[in-house]
């Protein structure tokens, strides 16, 4: 009994001994190594007590794999940990990849719903002024030779433009004044001038604010038909009328 307490004592003594170098030696390894020294000091003074020297060594080394499992176990804990943190941020990372993709979608669909109203806008704008234009054809207001005065039958006329101008404040009114080919260049121009004048006057007096009155007397330069006779002379003397929808250009006769 004496014996194995001597052996226990020295193996102790030698382990405590390599321990202190190793702590002056490298600090660091002791730190990776600690599970192992412990197990295998306890597993020396258990084998020495129990075994004598030869149950000392065997317990060393059964006290070494004791103390290394543990440190693997301490380890495998902590990498578990670490795994569990990696899923929770990958599953956040996951949830906000989602949500971003979720208002592109969005705003791609309020983009796609956007285009579709305004070509739907534009396309609404283009009937309109294809309306307008169906009910101003051949709104012409015609003029006898030499004359800028408004007979009451196209008076009548200007005053349904002028009504229908009333009801829908947002259109406009291009004019255009024209002459025949009888007589001189500068006095047909000065000619379609003063209709183009006398049809914008009345339509202002009938209330219709002059911003939304545009004109261009052309004198006699654009007849409506190439050859020239008296009935085509009575087609060219005339004032124009087109109603124009908002944005529209305005057009030259």
């Amino acid at each position: 009994m004496k014996k194995q307490l001597i052996a226990a004592t020295m193996i102790s003594t030698m382990m405590v001994s390599n321990m202190s170098w190793a702590n002056d030696a490298d600090i660091s390894a002791e730190r990776e190594h600690t599970e192992e020294l412990v197990g295998l000091s306890s597993g020396i003074v258990l084998g020495a007590v129990i075994g004598g020297p030869v149950g000392a060594f065997i317990g060393a080394l059964t006290g070494t794999f004791i103390g290394k499992t543990v440190g693997d176990d301490a380890e495998l804990a902590q990498q578990k940990q670490q795994l569990v943190e990696q899923e929770q941020h990958l599953a956040q990372t996951n949830e906000q990849l989602i949500a971003l993709n979720t208002k592109q979608q969005t705003l791609e669909q309020v983009s796609d719903k956007y285009y579709q109203l305004q070509s739907s806008l534009a396309e609404q704008k283009a009937n309109q002024q294809r309306t307008l234009n169906e009910l101003t054809i051949g709104m012409h207001v015609q003029f006898k030779t030499g004359s800028s005065h408004i007979e009451p039958l196209f008076e009548q006329q200007l005053d349904n433009v002028a009504y229908m101008m009333n009801l829908s404040p947002e259109l406009t009114i291009d004019l255009t004044g024209y002459a025949d080919r009888r007589g001189d260049n500068d006095f047909n121009q000065a000619l379609s001038e003063q209709r183009l004048a006398e049809v914008t006057q009345y339509l202002v007096a009938q209330g219709i604010e002059r911003q939304r009155l545009h004109g261009q007397a052309y004198g006699a330069s654009l007849p409506m038909h190439q050859q020239q006779n008296f009935e085509n002379d009575f087609f060219d003397r005339r004032v124009t009328i087109k109603l124009m929808a908002p944005g529209a250009e305005l057009a030259a006769n």
